[in-house]
């Protein structure tokens, strides 16, 4: 059973990863449908993001955490290095537990 459920996954998987290069010439979409799928996954994406970056498993991760966030979001938007960002976001977190705030 369990052979035959990851062998019908693989194949669906495959055939909607090979449905967008064979139908791209067949369909076309106005532009604000275009526009629309554009702003979605974006919009999906910072929802992931903010959810797996402000929540310790089931619930908030406290106010650290979320300052750490917003610093670094803030040091990537003014585009510093990669270790930098990771630092300030670390370094905001830490100083703020280590004062107390949840």
């Amino acid at each position: 059973m369990p052979v035959t459920a990851v062998l019908i996954l693989g194949a669906g998987t495959f055939l909607i990863r090979i449905a967008g290069p064979l139908l791209r010439d067949r369909v076309t979409l106005p532009d604000g449908v275009r526009e629309v799928i554009s702003a979605s996954a974006t919009v999906l994406l910072l929802a992931l993001v903010a959810v797996s970056a402000l929540t310790n498993g089931r619930q908030f991760g406290g106010w650290a955490l979320a300052a750490g966030v917003v610093v670094g979001g803030l040091a990537a938007w003014r585009k510093l290095p990669v270790v930098a960002v990771i630092v300030l976001a670390a370094a905001t977190t830490a100083g703020l537990r280590f004062f107390g705030v949840a």
